[in-house]
Parts: C-alpha cells; structure tokens; sequence
C-alpha cells in the first residue's frame, strides 16, 4: 500500500483546516491571514483600478467545484485549508487529505528519482540515452548526430522533443504501453515523440521528454515506476497521500477528488489515467507537495538530504541549456526574489506551486476544474500578498481602450499544430482562450492588437493583414514562440 490514509477532519460546509487543529484552534495570526488570503484574490495581470476579489465567489464565478491549500512559511507548512466539493454531482466536501491529479507537476518531482540515480553513478546527465534505454530507442536523425538526447536535456526541456502535454485515457478503455506513446502507435492518442531541433540548443516544453526519462528509469532499474517513485523520492520526503500509481488503484477512489470541465460538469469516469506517469501521472494533496519544495529548500541550505544532497540540487536550481527550467522546475527571480515553480494540467484538474529559494515561503494550490488556473493564480497572488513575498506580484499596467468591433474580428479558433487548437471567445465582458489541451486564460488587451493574461509567463500578439482580416495569433510562452493560423 503507497499511500497511508489519515483521519479526516470534520468539515464544516464546505471548509476544512488542518486535520489536528480546528479553526478556532489556530493563532488569531494565522486564521488572520488566512481571511486575507480569501478576502484578496488579484489576477497576475494587474489592471488599475481591478478590485480584489473574494475566494469563494471566483469559485462560483469559474466553476471551480474543490480548492486545496497549503501555505509554508519559515520552512513549515504554516497552514491547510480546503473548500468545496470533491464531487460536484454526489455534494462530497474536498478535504485537505482529498488527492488530486498533479498534472505537469509530476515531472520535478519525478525529477528527484532521475537524479538520485545520477547521485549513485547509475545514470549520467550527459550520456546519450540511447546507450542506456534497452526497450525503445530514440529515433536517431540529422539532429541527434549534431548532439544526443541525454538525462539533462530531458529534464530541462531542452531535448528538441516533440509532444508538449498529454490528454490522458478515458476509464475503461485500452491504456497504452509507454513505448507506443512514444512511436504514436494506437491506442496511443498523441504523436510520436521525435527529435525535430538539436538537442541542448534551446527551450522546448516537451511532456515527450520526460515520458522518455521514465522508459530511462523503469529500463535501467527493472522496476515498476510507481514502486521506484515511492522507495527513492515519495516515503523519504514523508509524501504518505502521493503515488503514481496509473490507473488509480480502487482503494483510493473515496479520497480522490472528481475532475471538472469548464462549465462545472464532472469528466466522464472522474477522471483520466495517464500512462505518462513522470510527467502527468502524479495522484496527491498540496501538503505533499509543499514536502517536496521544502525538502529542496532546506537541501539547498545545506540542512537536509532526504533525497539529494546539496550539489545535486544546487545543480537543479540552475536555469539548463539557456531556458528557463533546471533539472525540473521552472525557475524564476533574482536575488532575493529567487524562486523554483511548476503548473500542472490534468484533464479536470488544475494546479500551481511556488516556493523560494532562500526564504522559505511558498505555496501550493490544486483544483479540480479545467478553469482552476485562474483561481490557482489568484490564489497565490492573494497569499503573496499577505506574506509580503518580494517581486511577486506584477506591477499595475493601464488596459487599453479597444473598440468592441475589433475585439470580434478576433474571436474564433487557432490551430497550434501538435499542440492543437485555441479558441478565443466572450465571456460576458471578459475576452478568454481556451487550449484544447490546457486552461482557459483572460485577455488583457493592451494595444489594438497586443495582448497580455492572467500568467505573466504568456503574452502574445493578433496579426492582421492590410485588408484587415485576421491571419494568425503569436504566443509567447515561457520563452517559447508558437504561432496558431486562423482557422477559417
């Protein structure tokens, strides 16, 4: 059994606080700020004269059904709280021992396993992993001549891979192996994963890398994934609600919560499984993941080494091959402000983590709506906010003043080619898009035609021909330039 079930607190309507602590239980400075949080949700774009919002009417206003939370703070987990439902349809209230699927936020965890072995001699950042890979080859071409794929690239997303996300399986149906993912080969539902740009030259966000990197674990250890997860990063970090286990075994279905689609609807079988465990497989509680960013914390101090020791994880906090990813984690800041950070995106499941490098504060967020990125942010700015974290928040920017008429030459779909399509449309006085694979974002218009959205880490442009017509619309994300053609 991987995952140790603790008792529950009671839950009053829809709130849940800390298993061993009620409400009132918790110093008045705590509950304090925990109604700040709640009082002051912001968007990351900062619009002047925006007012804050209040938590549970943007949940009610996104149709986000369940929100977990958990905050740290001088390296301790400060507080938890859940609120909603796990369950829009039964009315099950979400816990804070509720699980939810991580999403993208599989892979730095993943990470650890991968370079505790590389700690141990067993894998080599910068070997070829062809050399090591017994089960599936990397396909080679013009572009692996000029450099391999190897362990750091994978990692960094800097392997020149194709396959950006997975939209999982549907309960029920056939589950493909890992290697047909990787070809494209039916009951596979995405493309092959191949070497189209050399690798080490550049950032690429690739969840086809990192399905490689987990063939590259289960290859040369000969043990199932979920098993080595648990033995090598899991039970030594103290994650006793988190497995990779892929489908999610039955005697856990009670503690997960259901997944959501945008208008609030549950996904068809609660849920997908995701095969591509390393890098969307991740089943767990945002307590279990503040574990994991305080472990790195505290081992970059130089005061634990649960998993990985000092050097090892100094070298995953270094921005890899000019992106801005290290061994895993997104990286972000300067100085103080330095900081680790990933989202994650499961089909009805939506969640962020943040955590500092040296000051120990941090968040995490999980939800389980296809609309809880909005409300995760917000949620996370709000307790940036609070704790006063140092160039969080983004500066406050002036919207521009754009006639309504060119707004509608703008809404329709985009194709973004293996990433699939977007769809830009009106929400009541709100211009949104949504990624068939992905959350549904705001746009801030300003400019006629530039663009800005509630990640700062996506801005982009309309481009629009001399007769006026709409050609395409420019993304830029997290670095990475993707251009998606009208869609007539």
């Amino acid at each position: 059994m991987r995952i140790k079930h603790t008792g529950y607190c009671l839950v009053a309507l829809a709130a849940c606080f800390v298993p061993c602590a009620a409400a009132d239980e918790l110093p008045a400075v705590i509950q304090d700020q925990i109604s700040r949080v709640e009082q002051n949700l912001v968007p990351s774009v900062r619009i002047k004269g925006h007012q804050p919002s209040k938590l549970n009417e943007r949940m009610e206003k996104l149709h986000v059904p369940g929100v977990s939370v958990a905050v740290i703070d001088n390296y301790q987990i400060a507080w938890v709280k859940a609120y909603g439902l796990a369950d829009a349809e039964t009315g099950t209230s979400v816990t804070v021992d509720t699980l939810f699927q991580a999403g993208s936020v599989s892979k730095p965890v993943s990470a650890l396993a991968s370079l505790k072995l590389v700690e141990q001699g067993v894998l080599d950042l910068d070997r070829n992993v062809n050399d090591q890979l017994t089960s599936w080859k990397v396909p080679d071409n013009k572009f692996t001549k000029e450099h391999p794929v190897d362990l750091r690239s994978l990692l960094s997303h800097t392997g020149g891979l194709t396959v950006h996300g997975f939209p999982g399986y549907a309960v029920g149906g056939p589950i493909p192996t890992v290697p047909q993912i990787l070809d494209g080969v039916k009951p596979a539902n995405t493309q092959p994963v191949r070497v189209n740009k050399v690798p080490g030259n550049g950032f690429r966000y690739a969840g086809g890398g990192t399905t490689i990197a987990q063939l590259l674990l289960v290859d040369v250890t000969g043990r199932p994934f979920p098993d080595l997860l648990h033995d090598t990063v899991l039970e030594p970090l103290g994650m006793s609600s988190s497995t990779y286990e892929q489908p999610l075994p039955e005697r856990l279905w009670s503690r997960a919560a259901t997944g959501h689609k945008t208008d609030g609807k549950p996904v068809a079988g609660r849920w997908h499984i995701y095969p591509e465990m390393a890098a969307a497989g991740l089943w767990t509680t945002p307590s279990d993941v503040a574990r994991y960013a305080i472990e790195i914390q505290l081992a970059h101090q130089g005061k634990s080494h649960k998993v990985l020791n000092r050097e090892t994880v100094d070298q995953m906090l270094t921005p890899q091959g000019g992106g801005p990813v290290g061994l895993g984690p997104f990286l972000e800041g300067e100085g103080a402000s330095k900081r680790f950070t990933h989202g994650g995106s499961d089909e009805g499941f939506i969640c962020q983590f943040v955590a500092y490098t040296d000051r120990g504060q941090g968040a995490v967020v999980m939800t389980n709506s296809d609309s809880g990125g909005t409300m995760a942010r917000e949620v996370v700015n709000a307790i940036a906010l609070v704790y006063g974290w140092p160039d969080y928040l983004a500066p406050e920017r002036e919207a521009a003043n754009v006639d309504p008429k060119v707004i509608d030459r703008y809404l329709g779909n985009y194709d973004l080619g293996l990433m699939g399509t977007v769809k830009v449309r009106r929400d009541e006085s709100r211009v949104v898009a949504r990624a068939s694979i992905g959350g549904e974002l705001e746009l801030f218009m300003v400019s006629p035609t530039d663009f800005l959205t509630e990640d700062p880490g996506v801005t982009g442009k309309f481009v629009v021909d001399e007769q006026g017509n709409v050609k395409e619309v420019v993304v830029n994300l997290a670095g990475q330039t993707l251009k998606a053609k009208r869609i007539p």
